[in-house]
């Protein structure tokens, strides 16, 4: 079982990230992200929301750093980790403009993009940018298939229930032959459309009896990924116990790989916790 993160200060979550997030420096960040990197975590993550209404910050919060912009510079401040968005929203997006803006991603950090895509729940924001909020199961769903027709060539072709193309070129494109696409949800429904258009699953919100009610019902294919998440923030300093408690659940419910969040009260403590954190999941 692989050991990833929630990346800190760039997505703000009431009840889970830390008060020294709120203020926080760059230079915090780029340290952090390269003590994952040294110390061998999996992957980093970061989450898109385009404008959030300012009546969902108590339940959502409202600071999410742009995904792209986030990704792209941590890729300059480490070498071997990955880099997962979780998740771009497909329904604000047209899947070339993911294929371009992400591919070059992926080229900028030598092949280590992870997509992880869904299928977006807030109408407000839907309605905002002037996408289409009914029916987006199934343009997400397509939107998937033209991901996977279009995120590793130059002359991406595709024809689907949603979208059309052919003739343009797309460069750069990614550098991974096959791009590795998560699908984030809550729902049945997006396990399923996980195990048949993707690679992975990225659930949130759930309990663990709720994930593994879900993985029973559906037979996933071989090296599929069950990307889990410790939901509330560890404390393996403080409380290595619980933490190590949290791994093992996790892990013997079929997690391939967790997402950590970190409790800690400076970026300082962040990195001490990091350092136990790892020194800990290897003795699981």
């Amino acid at each position: 079982m692989r050991i990833g993160l929630s990346t800190p200060m760039v997505m703000q979550l009431p009840g889970v990230s830390s008060e020294w997030e709120v203020s926080a420096g760059v230079p915090d960040l780029a340290r952090i992200a390269r003590t994952a990197d040294d110390l061998g975590f999996d992957h980093l993550t970061c989450a898109e929301h385009i404008a959030v209404p300012v009546g969902e910050g108590g339940q959502r919060g409202l600071t999410y750093w742009d995904p792209l912009s986030t990704l792209g510079f941590l890729a300059a401040h480490t070498s071997r980790i990955t880099l997962a968005t979780s998740v771009v929203v497909l329904g604000y997006h047209h899947p070339l403009d993911i294929a371009k803006r992400f591919g070059t991603l992926d080229r900028l950090s030598e092949g280590r993009l992870v997509l992880g895509v869904g299928v977006g729940s807030l109408a407000e924001e839907f309605e905002l940018l002037g996408a289409e909020f009914d029916g987006r199961g199934e343009r997400a769903d397509d939107a998937i298939r033209a991901l996977r027709a279009s995120l590793s060539t130059t002359r991406p072709s595709y024809r689907g229930s949603h979208y059309e193309f052919d003739g343009f070129a797309v460069e750069p494109c990614a550098v991974q032959e096959h791009v590795p696409i998560w699908v984030g949800g809550r729902t049945l429904r997006s396990l399923r459309r996980a195990a048949r258009l993707a690679d992975g699953w990225i659930p949130f919100g759930l309990t663990i009896a709720d994930v593994e009610a879900m993985l029973a019902k559906e037979d996933l294919p071989p090296g599929f990924e069950v990307v889990l998440s410790t939901g509330h923030a560890v404390d393996p300093v403080a409380d290595p116990d619980r933490t190590a408690k949290r791994l093992i659940a996790l892990r013997d419910v079929g997690a391939t790989a967790v997402t950590c969040s970190v409790s800690s009260d400076s970026a300082d403590h962040y990195c001490d916790q990091l350092a136990a954190l790892k020194d800990l999941a290897a003795e699981l």
